[in-house]
C-alpha cells in the first residue's frame, strides 16, 4: 500500500514531534519567549507513537524524524527509538535537537538504532547564541557535537535558521567551518508559522545570499541527492570534508516534492506545516481502522502547496500553533 495525495506525490516520511517542551526559547520558535506546553496526559504514549507508526509502515512510510521542542527531554526517547527500530518497514530513524543533551545520551540513541541526527545552531558566537536562544550555552552544543562526530553519526547535519539581524554576518564562518569538519551545515529560510508570521518579513533573507559568499570563498559543486536527502540542495568545497545544503521553504517552494506528513506532540496528523488543517489520532491509536482512514484523509486534504510569504490566502487558514507545538 501506497500514501499518495491528489498531486501524485508519495509519502514516505513521518515528522514526529515526541514533546513540545524545551530546555531553550528561540525567538522564532516560541516568539514571546514561554512554552505553552501541553499536560502529559494529553500527550501520546510511547504505545500511541508506536500504534501510529506501525499502521504508516505498513502504507508506506519508510522514514522517521524525532523532533520537539527538545526531544531529549522526553524520559527514555533511547528505548522509544529501539521500539520504532524494530517495526516492518523502517529503514530509516533521524533526531532533530539542540544538542545540549547528546553528550548524556547519544551513546544509547546509536546502539538504539539512531542513523541520523541534525543539530540546531543558528550562531557560532558566544552572546549572540545565548540572545537567539533566550538561555543557551554554546559551549554545550559544540560538546554534544564532539560526542556525535567522535561515535561515528554520519552525517550529522547543523540545521541554520538564517535571520536577517540575528545570523547573516555569519554565513562565511559557517561555510568554513565545512572545509574541515564533516559536517553538513544547511541553511534554512525563516517561515513565518504561528506567531512568528508577524515579525516574519523583517528578518526573512533569501538564501541567495548563502551562494554569493560561498563564490567568495572557493569553487564548490552541488551533490548528488542521496535516499532520505530530504529538501535541501547540498554542495560542496573542492577538497572540504563537509557540505553545506540550502532549504528554501519561501524563495524556492519545493512543495511539488513534499513526501512527508507530521505527528504532533498531542496527537494530530498535519499533512502541510503551514496550514490549520490537522486529524485528531491519539483518541484512535489503538484502532488500525480508523488509523488507515486518517492516514488516507490526510492524503485527500493536503494542498498542492502553501502560501507562505503571501500577502493573502487562498487555499485556506494558516495554523495558530508555534513551531515548538508542531514540531521542527
Amino acid at each position: 500500500m501506497t500514501l499518495i495525495d491528489r498531486y501524485n506525490r508519495i509519502h514516505d516520511y513521518l515528522r514526529i514531534s515526541v514533546t513540545d517542551r524545551c530546555n531553550l526559547h528561540c525567538h522564532y520558535c516560541v516568539p514571546n519567549g514561554v512554552h505553552d506546553c501541553t499536560s502529559f496526559d494529553r500527550l501520546l504514549s510511547d504505545e500511541e507513537i508506536v500504534q501510529i507508526v506501525k499502521v504508516g509502515a505498513e502504507l508506506g512510510i519508510r522514514k522517521l524524524r524525532l523532533t520537539g521542542g527538545e526531544p531529549l527531554v522526553r524520559k527514555e526517547l533511547p528505548q522509544l527509538i529501539a521500539t520504532l527500530n524494530e517495526i516492518d518497514g523502517i529503514e530509516d530513524i533521524a533526531l532533530t535537537t539542540n544538542g545540549i543533551f547528546l553528550p548524556r545520551y547519544a551513546e544509547e540513541l546509536k546502539q538504539a538504532g539512531l542513523t541520523r541526527l541534525n543539530i540546531s545552531l543558528d550562531s557560532l558566537d558566544e552572546q549572540k547564541y545565548k540572545m537567539i536562544t533566550r538561555n543557551g550555552k554554546l559551549k554545550d552544543v559544540f560538546s554534544g557535537i564532539e560526542r556525535a562526530l567522535a561515535l561515528g553519526f554520519n552525517p550529522i547535519k547543523i540545521n541554520v535558521v538564517l535571520m536577517r539581524d540575528y545570523n547573516i554576518d555569519e554565513i562565511e564562518k559557517f561555510l568554513r567551518w565545512t572545509l574541515n569538519e564533516k559536517l553538513q551545515v544547511r541553511f534554512i529560510e525563516y517561515m513565518p508559522i504561528g506567531d512568528e508570521q508577524s515579525s516574519w518579513s523583517k528578518q526573512y533573507q533569501s538564501l541567495s545570499i548563502v551562494e554569493e559568499v560561498a563564490s567568495g570563498i572557493g569553487a564548490y559543486r552541488e551533490k548528488d541527492k542521496e535516499k532520505f536527502s530530504g529538501p535541501a540542495n547540498v554542495f560542496s568545497f573542492t577538497g572540504a570534508k563537509g557540505s553545506f545544503g540550502l532549504i528554501h521553504p519561501i524563495s524556492n517552494d519545493f512543495c511539488k516534492s513534499c513526501n512527508r506528513l507530521r505527528l504532533t506532540a498531542d496527537g494530530y496528523l498535519k499533512s502541510c506545516l503551514f496550514w490549520e488543517q490537522e486529524l485528531a489520532v491519539k483518541s484512535i491509536a489503538h484502532s488500525r481502522e480508523k488509523l488507515v482512514e486518517a492516514y488516507h484523509q490526510a492524503m485527500i486534504v493536503k494542498p498542492e502547496n502553501h502560501e507562505m510569504g503571501k500577502q493573502a490566502y487562498q487555499k485556506g487558514i494558516p495554523t495558530h500553533r508555534n513551531m515548538s507545538a508542531i514540531g521542527g
